[in-house]
């Protein structure tokens, strides 16, 4: 579950930046987000691979048992504004859920 948390606090970040002219890409580093150069070469393929994200790179490098990523002007995709809008829409059901359930167990 914290991989996703991870994937939509970058997605967030990119769509905030949107109303930049110019993108700091320290703002989504491993360093930033807390996470190991593995982790965060990891989820940002995963990312670029499938479409949530543009401006950037993926290739395997020898030396290294995971991805190596370049980013070179990171965009949030459609497809990834998607995700932000569909996971926004799930988080605030699931509040209203929640909510429903602590009210109706406060009831009884």
């Amino acid at each position: 579950m914290e991989d996703f948390s991870i994937i939509y606090r970058i997605l967030r970040i990119l769509q905030k930046s949107m109303d930049l002219e110019e993108f700091d890409q320290n703002s989504i580093s491993a360093e930033a987000l807390g996470l190991s150069d593995p982790k965060w070469s990891r989820l940002m393929a995963m990312l670029l691979k499938e479409g949530y994200i543009s401006g950037g790179e993926t290739w395997n490098a020898l030396e290294c048992g995971y991805p190596r990523v370049a980013l070179t002007r990171p965009e949030l995709t459609l497809k990834g504004l998607e995700y932000l809008e569909e996971n926004s829409l799930m988080r605030k059901a699931s509040d209203l859920a929640k909510g429903i359930v602590d009210t109706a167990s406060n009831i009884i």
